[in-house]
């Protein structure tokens, strides 16, 4: 049998889901905004903040890809999951008690990044 390195498993599901949701921001913010905002705002701002926001999650997903093949960075990345996924939940939080409730897509998000969080502690935890 086999031992399964659920750090590895948890770093390479943690980079594609941040590559997905990357991709979808920034490949065509202008579509995904009109799909998923319901907006016909074709703002060059607010393109620029979306393929931004591609550039950083798709950074940190693939240091998280690199060090789900490479143990001396794995607790690192593992870290960081728990730390950007927290940031990001906080300042959603913070948004929704400031500007009110926002779409059901993000609140799906706030779902899914309060689920990673103690998933990205409990990993972290976990012997190597």
């Amino acid at each position: 049998m086999f031992p399964v390195n659920i750090k590895k498993y948890y770093l390479i599901l943690a980079f594609c889901s941040v590559a997905v949701i990357a991709l979808l921001y920034g490949v065509a913010p202008q579509l995904f905004l009109a799909t998923f905002f319901d907006t016909e705002k074709r703002a060059i701002d607010l393109a620029h903040v979306l393929r931004a926001l591609m550039g950083l999650y798709l950074a940190l997903g693939l240091f998280w890809l690199y060090a789900a093949f490479d143990a001396r960075y794995r607790n690192a990345a593992i870290l960081t999951t728990a730390l950007f996924s927290g940031g990001l939940v906080a300042g959603r939080l913070l948004s929704l008690v400031l500007d009110g409730r926002p779409s059901s897509l993000l609140m799906f998000y706030v779902v899914l990044e309060l689920a990673f969080l103690p998933v990205s502690i409990w990993v972290l935890r976990r012997p190597d």
